[in-house]
């Protein structure tokens, strides 16, 4: 079964401050990787996590984009007026919206991410959130 990986999962991994979200995110990625697919978007918003919030180099930055051997949707112009149809049928933002149409538009069932409702199903496409707690 396909994944999407939304910025978060990827991001925690990262964030020494994460505790258990960065004990979960590995154990995601480790465990899903292989059946995983992200977007152009989540490779940019990842460098800007790293670089802005987490304090990583540039450099190092740029090799842990290097690193991800994961299938990667473009956003094109289609992609991007489809996210604003979306976004303003569902009430999301742009950005979430964008990494939910990437996740359908790859034929992912599900899309892991902490920012939208666990559970729920949108564009066919259902929420997971690894962070949950139980």
């Amino acid at each position: 079964m396909r994944v999407f990986f939304d910025t978060n999962v990827l991001a925690h991994q990262y964030d020494d401050s994460a505790g258990d979200k960065q004990r979960i995110a590995r154990e995601v990625f480790l465990s899903r990787a292989e059946d995983a697919v992200i977007s152009t978007q989540v490779m940019i918003e990842l460098h800007a996590v790293l670089t802005r919030r987490l304090g990583v180099s540039r450099e190092a930055a740029a090799r842990v984009l290097d690193t991800l051997a994961l299938e990667v949707v473009p956003a094109d112009e289609h992609l991007v007026r489809r996210a604003a149809d979306t976004a303003a049928a569902h009430q999301l933002s742009i950005f979430d919206a964008l990494v939910l149409e990437a996740a359908a538009a790859a034929g992912c069932h599900e899309l892991w991410t902490e920012d939208l409702a666990d559970g729920s199903i949108l564009r066919g496409v259902r929420i997971v959130n690894p962070f949950r707690a139980d």
